[in-house]
């Protein structure tokens, strides 16, 4: 019987993938500082101190760790590389993730007992393709974000013995697989996209020019903001999970390794529970899953190239940046008791009120509560609770387990 499909994870930092793993993940994905197509700059960022700490964190939970060599490398990478060799062996995560020839040949010759899984970033569009991976020794392909479900579904029946891995939520690329040298040249080499550094100017606004007309701007769409005519909507296929299922999909992947706790938290949350009611045998609310995914930061959702024909409203013109559809606004940290009461320790990620209703969402559960008092750290009442703010609050309804219980606001807004 072939295994149940594989929920994969981002974990940028440490606690994302302690939270990732908790919100349902099967295996993360992490990159090291110096190999990874991702930079990150917040929390306990995984470095070669603290990798295999990571490592054994998942391992753990009885969870896979796949790490992120996946730079296109020059000399200078390549020698970093085999300074960390002992560091990265040592760790032993379950495979490496590598697109760069010279990064593969070193890892084939220094960690041949760690599987290989071939990157996006290569292109992998056809079976020829596949099978040339699978000779050369590799487990896994993941597979162009350009493919349909029937053309994977082609290449699974064409390429039956080995692992096939699909992007199936978050941020796209307005370049083939991520392969885009705009970051490069529109930072003067400063931000390379393809070596971790990428600034986004798939994102920018652009305005058009007639080169017999200097200094004359047209608007590519009639508003005064210019438009973004290369930023793609994001990600979305829940509800097409049995369809890549049935394609003989191994692993379904989540992108985002700089987003935030709350959105790696909430986006497993949603796409394992589409997965176990498939295999549960349950029918799922399809409106009610994607509602779900509209609380997270996005910039609207399309298919992309999965479907048998492409989503020609993919692309989000008038606006570049994520916007959630339910803001975050606390994390839990410790609980306590006073005045016969439970109360509860929490960072403040958005301004909450006194008597504010709000809706708690945990691994297990998700449910709507009021905020009944709030205290500040010397235990002295408060009306309001400040971004950035470490407070104590007591809830009307609490959650069963509070360690990894998350707060947002209730209702969706800013739908695109």
């Amino acid at each position: 019987m072939k295994n149940k499909v594989e929920l994969l994870l981002p974990a940028g930092n440490i606690e994302k993938l302690d939270y990732a793993i908790n919100y349902g993940a099967d295996a993360i994905y992490m990159g090291m500082v110096d190999f990874s197509l991702r930079s990150m700059r917040k929390g306990e960022i995984i470095t070669e101190n603290n990798l295999k700490k990571a490592v054994e964190l998942a391992h753990s939970y009885g969870k896979k760790v796949y790490m992120t060599l996946n730079i296109y490398a020059y000399d200078e990478d390549i020698k970093k590389l085999y300074e960390n060799i002992d560091i990265i062996r040592d760790a032993s995560p379950d495979a490496l993730i590598v697109s760069d020839f010279g990064i593969l040949q070193v890892l084939k010759k220094e960690l041949p007992n760690i599987d290989i899984h071939i990157s996006t970033q290569t292109n992998t569009l056809n079976s020829e393709a596949v099978k040339f991976w699978r000779d050369f020794g590799a487990s896994r392909v993941i597979l162009a974000r350009e493919l349909s479900i029937t053309q994977i579904s082609q290449i699974r029946q064409n390429v039956p013995d080995i692992e096939l891995e699909v992007f199936v939520h978050g941020a796209q690329c307005v370049s083939l697989s991520g392969r885009c040298l705009l970051s490069d040249y529109m930072t003067h080499g400063e931000r390379k996209a393809n070596h971790g550094g990428c600034s986004q100017p798939c994102r920018w606004k652009y305005k058009l020019l007639e080169e017999t007309r200097p200094g004359e701007y047209y608007e590519i769409e009639e508003t005064a903001r210019g438009t973004h005519i290369l930023s793609t909507k994001d990600l979305a296929l829940i509800n097409y999970i049995p369809r890549l299922i049935e394609a003989g999909v191994d692993s379904l992947k989540i992108e985002g390794r700089t987003k935030s706790l709350y959105y790696v938290s909430a986006v497993a949350k949603a796409y394992r529970k589409a997965i176990d009611s498939y295999y549960n045998g349950e029918k799922i609310d399809e409106k009610e899953m994607f509602d779900q995914l509209l609380k997270i930061g996005n910039r609207g959702y399309t298919t992309g190239f999965y479907l048998d024909e492409q989503d020609h409203e993919g692309y989000s013109y008038d606006v570049s940046k994520g916007l959630a559809g339910s803001d975050f606004l606390f994390e839990f940290w410790d609980k306590a008791e006073k005045n016969g009461a439970n109360i509860y320790k929490v960072k403040i990620k958005n301004k909450v009120l006194l008597n504010d209703n709000i809706e708690i969402i945990t691994p297990s559960e998700c449910f709507e509560t009021t905020i009944k008092k709030i205290y500040d750290k010397d235990f002295e009442t408060k009306d309001v609770g400040n971004t950035n703010d470490e407070i104590w609050v007591e809830l009307s309804t609490e959650p069963e387990k509070y360690k990894y219980a998350l707060a947002r606001t209730i209702g969706i807004k800013n739908v695109r």
